[in-house]
């Protein structure tokens, strides 16, 4: 059983590691230099600053936890989960943005209790503000209690979505566009964090990896909302792996999961 003490130390500290690294983010934005990960992604030094710092932060409050970063060294094996306490850290999504000047771009911290996001704290720098929230815990948005959009799918929604990596999904793509309004910002965070509190109506994503997904997860929850995967379900999450499957989901409330299943086809 847990204890509410235990979460609530967590969550106070995430919030201040997360806050703690605005002032780095914002100073380098559009300067930093992006480079080639192995996987083809982009990564600046300020990804891997952010990471280093906010891992010291959390590990030295909480050295019993497994702290896990988009930025870690690449490993040949998954990293087994064993911990009760775990972290999930993106310390920039939306590098490519970010190396670019556009400001669509969040640090996305993700607490996580026997591999289920419990809690999400996510910096949305275009806005200058703090999103957070978890099952049974609320949800804010700069400091206001938000939800989930409540309007029906209709012609003039605003989706967020990627165009995808593979091909394959071409068409899909294509239906998306002929039935909404699409917006793409270049964070996967963000999409899904802002239709948790309801500024866009419905995410698809084809592209996403554990680390953009779990902040935002525990968010589109508490917010009323209902995220459906399309792929194997990555929670609870068992391991850690850079190199582990995409993860595709669609997400918003009921009346729009529901006919983003019928549009997609599955």
């Amino acid at each position: 059983m847990t204890s509410c003490s235990e979460i609530d130390r967590r969550i106070a500290a995430a919030q201040q590691a997360v806050m703690a690294e605005t002032a780095r983010l914002h100073a380098e934005f559009g300067r930093a230099r992006a480079e080639l990960k192995y996987d083809g992604t982009r990564v600046t030094a300020v990804d891997i600053a952010i990471s280093e710092s906010i891992q010291r932060a959390i590990t030295a409050q909480f050295p019993e936890d497994q702290f896990f970063s988009e930025e870690l060294a690449v490993t040949d094996q998954p990293i087994p989960v064993t911990a009760p306490y775990c972290w999930v850290l993106d310390p920039i999504d939306g590098t490519n943005n970010y190396a670019n000047g556009i400001p669509y771009v969040s640090i996305s911290l993700a607490l996580l209790h026997d591999g289920v996001p419990i809690y999400g704290v996510i910096y949305d720098m275009a806005r200058r503000v703090l999103m957070h929230g978890g099952p049974g815990r609320g949800l804010w948005d700069d400091g206001r209690a938000a939800r989930v959009s409540t309007e029906p799918p209709h012609s003039n929604s605003l989706i967020g979505f990627h165009s995808p990596v593979e091909k394959v999904y071409a068409a899909e793509g294509k239906r998306l566009i002929e039935q909404f309004k699409i917006r793409g910002l270049g964070s996967s965070a963000l999409h899904l964090a802002y239709a948790a509190v309801g500024h866009l109506e419905g995410v698809v994503e084809h592209n996403n990896r554990i680390w953009d997904v779990a902040a935002a997860a525990a968010l589109i929850v508490e917010g009323g909302g209902e995220l459906h995967y399309l792929t194997s379900a990555p929670f609870p999450m068992k391991e850690f792996w850079l190199k582990s499957p995409r993860v595709q989901y669609v997400a918003g409330n009921a009346a729009m999961c529901a006919r983003l299943h019928e549009i997609l086809g599955r």
